[in-house]
Order: C-alpha cells, then structure tokens, then sequence
C-alpha cells in the first residue's frame, strides 16, 4: 500500500482489494463484521440548466454492502444539534443529514466504500480501497464519494456552457479532463482540517453523440472513462452480445490503479477514455469488482438479458408506460438481479469464481466467492423527446 501498513491476503473469501505499495509481508486477515441486506437506491439526480441532447438514460441502480459504511466525518456531515437553544426546524443546518462539500449535498450514493451515481447523461461507479479503514484517519468511501461528486459536477459545468443547437452539435466532451478535476478538487477537499487518507477506482460513461447530414441525423456516442478494476459494459439484449466492456488496470494482482493518498496514479495520466458509438435500445452498466469478481461475463449478459425479457413480460413490478428493452423501471429491475447473483456467489465459500480462478493463476490458495462490496447502475439508451423541441 502506498502508506506504509498491512497487505490483505488473497483469499477470496476474505479478501479486499490494496492500496498501492511495493510487496509487503506479515499479511493480516481480514473478516467482515456482518452482511447486510441488499438494499436498491433510486437517485434522482437533477439535470437542472443542461441542454437536451438527442438521447437520454434510462436508470436504475442495485447495491450490497459487506459492512455498514463509515459515517462522513466533519465538515462532510453536519454535527447533531448538541443544545436545547438550537433552533427546532427540521431545515436548520444542525439537523440536516445530508453531507455536504463547499456548501453543497454531495451527489451519488455510499455503498460500503463504494459510491455511484446516476442521472439522465451520466452513470459511475467508483470502488474505494477498503484496506483503508484500518487507517485512523482512513476513509476509503469518502474518497470514491467526493471524486464521483466532483466528477458529475465538472461534466455538467463543461457541458452548461454549450446551449444552442450550433453549440452542442460542435461539442466534444472531455471526461478524463473533468475527472483530473475531480481528483484535484478532492485532495484539497480533504487536505483540511484533517488529512482524510483513502484511494478509489474510478469508472463512468458519458452519452453524447454525433451528427450526420449537418445535424439531420445523429447517432448516439459513449464516453467511457477508466481508472483501475471497476467496470464500464455495453450490452445488446436482443442480440444477446457485449458491444464494449473495459479493460482492467491493475499494479499487480488484487492492487488495482487507484486515486488518491500516496498513489502514483493520475486521471491525465493513467485513465482511459474510449468512444463507443451505441444504438438506442442497448444497456450499458457501471459496475464496481464486486460483480465482476464473482461472475463470468457471460453471466453478467445472461442475468441483464433475462431480466429485459422478464420485465417486457410483466414481470417486476406494475408500471404505466412502454416496457419494451427495460424501460420505465426495467433497469432497476436488471440492477436487482445482477446484484442478487453477484452476491449468491459472493457469499459461496464453495463456489467457483473469476477471481478465484486469477488468484490461482498467481500462485495464491483461493477458493469460493469473494466477499465485497456490490454496486450495479444500469442505463437503458433512450430517444430524447425534448430534443425535437429544442
């Protein structure tokens, strides 16, 4: 690890992911302290101010933790009132829960170390360092929160300034940019009054798209960034077939690129960015390792593919609205299912697993699921109906 502590042995069952460091030994287990229940999240995150674009997100996300999160720390989290004398509103800032950075809510979700986000052009997923916990002033979910919060709130100040037709059709936009913003935003976010140490990964997908016949037509465009073992995948359900899926980004085993205290690594640097040219109709997922390290790719299209069917079919709730491809709710529903797989085999001390089939490859003893944190945002690529009145 990049600060000078323990390493976590490679055991999937009771394994977690590293910050960087060179190779130490003296390895000292790890066990989580219970398994909390799967819990599903709808973000409602605005897109106040933002130009329409010709094509839109469909959302839903799904999240297991393997512990209960660390609370945000001050100036993060507002103290509770401590006085008889403090105002009695529910409104006063004294008893407003919410975290807040530089005066404002952070956007996303916590999930363990995890944090995600989702809104009508831009999902993430982000994978805080877990071994950072043991760390006193160690605060692994802080630092993948406040990098999505800033990296969602860059691309949006980018996108803001370009309003008319003209404009948007002449914009490109430039992710790993806005995250190296975000990275340097965090850092001096959580320089003061405390140091907050932690890292993160960080993956996320932008839709844009490009114009044909001088604006006439377009066809809708991913921006997909990458920065360590979370994972961006495109799917064609009707088709049964992955368009795109990110690469991993790895030190070395199980010690993933990371962002954050004493790391080497830099979104202008060491990120990727990729475009992907997509079709309406096709679902696109940012998942952190929880899922990937407990199931074949195979499976992860198998489970989004039957999920689509099912809900076409009535399945997962009653819903007004077009249902076909996952839509108006279908996502959350495909969420649900690739979590509750992800984590049958998570908790499996006998199953057979992705990353225990690499931790073999190392030269590590490895068996069953592993235990992690299990964070899904699925985005269904939509037409934008605002876009004609624009």
């Amino acid at each position: 690890m990049s600060f000078l502590g323990l390493l976590l042995p490679n055991i999937a069952s009771t394994s977690t992911k590293r910050p960087f460091s060179p190779p130490l030994g003296n390895r000292v287990p790890w066990k989580p302290r219970f398994l909390p229940t799967t819990k599903t999240i709808r973000l409602f995150s605005s897109n106040h101010g933002l130009p329409p674009l010709p094509y839109r997100f469909d959302t839903g996300i799904a999240l297991f933790a393997k512990r209960t999160p660390r609370p945000f720390p001050p100036p993060f989290l507002s103290p509770p009132s401590g006085s008889f004398s403090d105002p009695l509103s529910t409104h006063h800032q004294s008893r407003d829960r919410r975290a807040r950075v530089n005066g404002d809510i952070i956007l996303g979700r916590t999930n363990g170390d995890d944090a995600v986000f989702a809104s009508d052009y831009f999902i993430c997923a982000n994978d805080g360092v877990g071994a950072w916990t043991t760390r006193p002033r160690g605060h692994a979910g802080l630092w993948s929160r406040l990098i999505l919060h800033f990296w969602a709130t860059a691309l949006r100040e980018d996108a803001i300034k370009y309003q008319t037709i003209e404009e948007r059709l002449a914009y490109k936009p430039d992710p790993v940019a806005c995250l190296q913003q975000a990275y340097e935003n965090t850092v001096k976010a959580t320089a003061e009054p405390v140091d907050w140490q932690g890292t993160t990964t960080a993956a996320g997908a932008q839709i844009h798209f490009k114009s044909l016949d001088g604006g006439k037509k377009t066809v809708p465009l991913l921006y997909v960034t990458n920065l360590g073992d979370c994972q961006v995948m495109v799917l064609r359900p009707k088709d049964g077939a992955v368009v795109y899926k990110t690469k991993e980004q790895w030190h070395w085993f199980d010690c993933p690129r990371q962002l954050g205290t004493n790391s080497p690594d830099t979104p202008e640097k060491d990120a990727v960015m990729d475009v992907v040219e997509i079709r309406v109709g096709d679902v696109v997922l940012a998942m952190t390792d929880g899922v990937i390290d407990n199931m074949w790719e195979h499976e992860i299209v198998e489970s989004v593919v039957q999920s689509v069917e099912r809900w076409e079919r009535g399945d997962g709730g009653n819903v007004e609205g077009d249902r076909t491809g996952g839509a108006n709710g279908g996502m959350k529903f495909a969420a649900e299912e690739l979590v509750t797989a992800a984590k049958m085999v998570a908790l499996d001390p006998y199953a057979e697993s992705p990353f225990m089939e690499h931790a073999i490859e190392e030269g590590l003893a490895s068996i069953g699921g592993k235990l992690d944190d299990i964070s899904v945002v699925a985005a269904l690529v939509k037409n934008n109906e605002t876009w004609q009145a624009s």
